[in-house]
């Protein structure tokens, strides 16, 4: 169980004022709040006194003035798919599910935006706009809600060519912590007037507000999209294949690196045929007369790198075919090792010191004596360790914290990130020093401070302050 301050547990006034309001959308059964206390991380769960399930931004500001009056935390919930004990409750207090936040309020092709509520997941959205010839580009793999993803500043297989969630949010409407309602920006595509609030608020992981509705960009579907995967000899020629289409001007959308093991724990998830080797999954797309050029250019540097044999496809159906191993490549990994957790981590280097890094953590497991796929996001220079453990031994997990720790320390000093996508949660927090010096977390708490004085939007998370300030 995780260390944490003395808890602010909801009292009876506050729990009757919630009643009143929620009715039986109130939950205090230890049942749910179990539910709403864990998240994909190893940590231990650790739940909320209760959970509410709120409908509207004026519900969600309601609760929050509640909670302002009577000082006790509200933590903002949307799938529970993060994995950095973003979601749980080290002080107690209410979670506040947003599931049944889910309507697209407003789609408009012709501005290339669209409007949902916070709760709305990225699939769900994807299939509203499926007959727009539109589509939003953020996939981080697991279908988060769209409010998870503006918390965690999230990215995913598309950012080499499309951007993460801070290059895709247009506005926001937030309740901050005594309740008010913000709308962070107007749908312009651009503006010069004050600070820029949506970004402040994106990947600020509920500590500065909570999310209601979220505008984001859209992007017109390619003309023709083409998917491939190739094996190379080594990571080395993987990375390297990948940095020379980029400088070549090879159109990417998506460029995942996945080691040899994770593509053993594929083949036996999904009841693949794939090389056991380094894979790299391609996608691309644009004009139809363009996309020809495209797969000769890529073959040949690939080719000449020493990649095996391509798989294309090309029809919707056979791109799904391709890509769905991709996708579940997490629980593909899990399954190495039945019964265990993983602790897992990002981090972010300049492409340049992407296939060192990768070498030098592949190396460092190997050492451990640690069972740990690696795979990622090549094009952008992000990728993921799976440390799978037993949490019930104490030697293991130290094993791979420790191990956690030098990957993120090395990242760091070849000028990259402690987290690419995942976000700072509880397990990042100590390296916020090292990557933003102290004077640069200073600032940073002194927003949380002006922010949410009383320490109630989801506390213990990104930087650590007092209950009470």
């Amino acid at each position: 169980m995780i260390a944490a301050p003395k808890r602010r547990a909801p009292g009876p006034q506050l729990l009757a004022q919630l009643q009143g309001l929620f009715g039986d959308r109130l939950s205090t059964s230890g049942a749910v709040c179990l539910q709403h206390g864990r998240d994909e991380s190893s940590y231990a769960p650790c739940p909320p006194d209760a959970v509410v399930f709120a409908e509207s931004t004026e519900e969600v500001a309601h609760l929050v003035r509640l909670c302002a009056e009577h000082e006790v935390p509200v933590i903002a919930f949307g799938m529970g798919s993060s994995i950095e004990g973003h979601v749980l409750a080290v002080e107690g207090g209410i979670c506040l599910d947003m599931s049944r936040m889910h309507r697209v309020l407003a789609i408009r092709p012709d501005d290339l935006t669209a409007t949902a509520q916070a709760g709305l997941t990225r699939e769900d959205l994807n299939r509203e706009l499926a007959v727009t010839g539109f589509f939003f580009s953020v996939d981080p793999g697991a279908n988060a809600t769209l409010g998870g993803m503006v918390a965690t500043a999230a990215s995913g297989t598309n950012t080499v060519r499309y951007g993460t969630m801070r290059d895709n949010v247009v506005s926001l409407t937030v309740v901050t912590a005594d309740g008010e309602v913000v709308r962070t920006a107007s749908r312009a595509r651009k503006s010069s007037a004050g600070y820029n609030l949506t970004q402040l608020l994106c990947g600020s992981e509920g500590t500065l507000g909570i999310v209601t509705e979220v505008t984001v960009r859209l992007h017109p579907r390619p003309e023709s999209i083409v998917a491939a995967v190739v094996n190379f000899p080594d990571v080395n020629a993987a990375v390297a294949c990948v940095i020379e289409a980029i400088q070549m001007g090879v159109p990417l959308a998506r460029a995942e690196m996945l080691d040899a093991l994770t593509i053993q724990a594929i083949n036996a998830h999904s009841k693949t045929a794939l090389t056991v080797a380094p894979t790299v999954f391609f996608e691309f797309g644009g004009m139809q007369a363009q996309v020809q050029q495209q797969i000769d250019l890529l073959q040949t540097m690939a080719t000449s790198r020493g990649a095996g044999q391509f798989q294309w496809a090309l029809k919707p159906e056979e791109r799904t075919r391709l890509w769905t191993p991709r996708h579940l490549a997490y629980f593909a990994c899990l399954q190495l090792r039945p019964g265990c957790r993983s602790l897992t981590t990002d981090v972010c280097v300049p492409i340049s010191s992407l296939a060192a890094c990768i070498a030098e953590t592949a190396d460092d497991v190997a050492q451990a004596g640690l069972m740990a796929p690696i795979f990622g996001h090549v094009g952008d220079g992000n990728f993921h360790c799976l440390l799978l453990i037993d949490p019930t031994l104490p030697d293991e997990m130290r094993r791979a914290e420790e191990l956690s720790e030098r990957l993120v320390r090395r990242a760091i000093r070849l000028e990259g990130t402690c987290t690419g996508e995942h976000g700072v949660g509880l397990h990042k927090k100590a390296y916020l020093h090292e990557e933003h010096g102290l004077a640069g977390v200073a600032l940073m708490e002194k927003i949380k401070r002006a922010l949410d004085p009383k320490n109630i939007l989801n506390p213990g998370k990104v930087v650590s302050l007092n209950a009470r300030l």
